[in-house]
């Protein structure tokens, strides 16, 4: 035996006499031996433990061996039984072995089957302790599976709570700047805070839409411009931004990005906003589409182009973030000579290069 402690046999048969032969043999290679003369008792002694296998004959007075093996079976944890009996009826070991034998052995008086019986427990209690091995590691597999899930469930619980409440502060934060806007008497002072008030909304959406979602790893693009724009029109003094249109097709982006491309978008309209029309509002489109494996975003308006002088108050403070935004997204940002008023085009990759290399991982690994 491979085991320090010496597995222990029950040998559960009337016959006392084979009893002590099957003792001796079996000490001989290191099994302790205990002995039950019928199934009842052989069952008590099994519930109470520290039993390693079990050799059972078929004839015994009271339960059989048949009847008692399907008690043993029933046992949580049961050792494995080595059927054993006198009786050549090949029958006996198929039901046996069907009932949940681990093995089947034809025993004599003289005790010559005993080496046989050695065999057969020995491959018994290796095959259980391979089994329980395997059992308890599926068990600590599915664990782990479960400890994930819960871990995962709490993370996302987390996640979706802070989303919330840094959505909320930015919200009040984009609302206090409104208020302070409409209270200021001084235009540059209203428009700079009006600008700032855009730029909080659009990160605050970004994270509305997270806690919203039940996906925290992206943001539905098309759906998050909407809302977006939606903002800047409830903001808008009287009518300037009643023109201002989306066409976007379904996708999704990372969160970091979604807020790079708010706050572009932000940017281009409220600059629309201002300089395009300077005798009312105007049509304002913004379109979001794929391209092969690229996203294109355009921002028009039909208004005075590069006709118009710039504003001298202009800081040139919302062309920096658009072109910092616009390094963010590794994006491209060309004006469209042949548009009569303003269609700023930008142009970045659907995903990043972190997602492509990751995606190609498992095929390299694969190969």
């Amino acid at each position: 035996m491979n085991s320090t402690a010496p597995s222990t046999l029950l040998y559960i048969d009337d016959d006392a006499a084979l009893a002590r032969l099957v003792e001796r043999g079996l000490k001989r290679q290191g099994y302790a031996v205990e002995h039950c003369d019928n199934g009842e008792a052989g069952v008590a002694r099994i519930r109470q433990g520290g039993i390693d296998v079990v050799a059972l004959d078929q004839y015994m007075p009271g339960l059989d061996g048949l009847e008692t093996l399907e008690l043993i079976q029933a046992i949580p944890g049961a050792p494995p039984v080595v059927f054993v009996t006198a009786s050549q009826d090949s029958k006996i070991a198929v039901t046996a072995l069907k009932a949940g034998a681990a093995d089947y052995l034809v025993k004599d008086t003289q005790g010559d089957f005993v080496p046989l019986l050695h065999v057969a427990a020995d491959g018994a209690v290796k095959q259980a302790r391979i089994r329980k091995a395997r059992d308890d590691a599926e068990a600590e597999v599915h664990a782990s599976r479960d400890r994930y899930a819960a871990l995962a469930a709490e993370r996302e619980v987390l996640l979706r709570e802070v989303n919330h409440r840094v959505g909320n502060s930015l919200q009040i934060i984009a609302s206090l700047l409104h208020l302070q806007a409409n209270s200021s008497s001084d235009d540059d002072v209203k428009v700079a805070l009006t600008n700032a008030m855009g730029r909080v909304a659009a990160v605050a959406q970004v994270h509305r839409r997270l806690y919203t979602s039940h996906d925290l790893k992206s943001v539905l693009l098309n759906q998050y411009l909407e809302a977006l724009l939606e903002d800047l029109r409830r903001s808008a003094e009287g009518n300037r931004m009643s023109r201002l249109t989306l066409k976007a097709e379904q996708m999704e982006i990372d969160p970091d990005r979604a807020v790079a491309i708010g706050i572009i978008v932000n940017e281009l309209v409220m600059n629309a906003v201002k300089y395009a029309y300077p005798d009312g509002a105007g049509p304002i489109h913004v379109v979001l589409s794929a391209d092969g494996d690229d996203i294109m975003l355009s921002i028009t308006d039909d208004g005075v182009g590069l006709n118009v002088k710039l504003d001298p108050r202009s800081t040139g403070m919302g062309q920096r973030i658009v072109n910092a935004m616009a390094n963010k997204l590794e994006a491209t940002v060309e004006r469209d000579p042949t548009h009569s008023g303003t269609r700023i085009v930008l142009r970045f990759h659907a995903r990043t290069a972190a997602e492509v290399a990751a995606a190609k991982a498992p095929l390299s690994a694969a190969s």
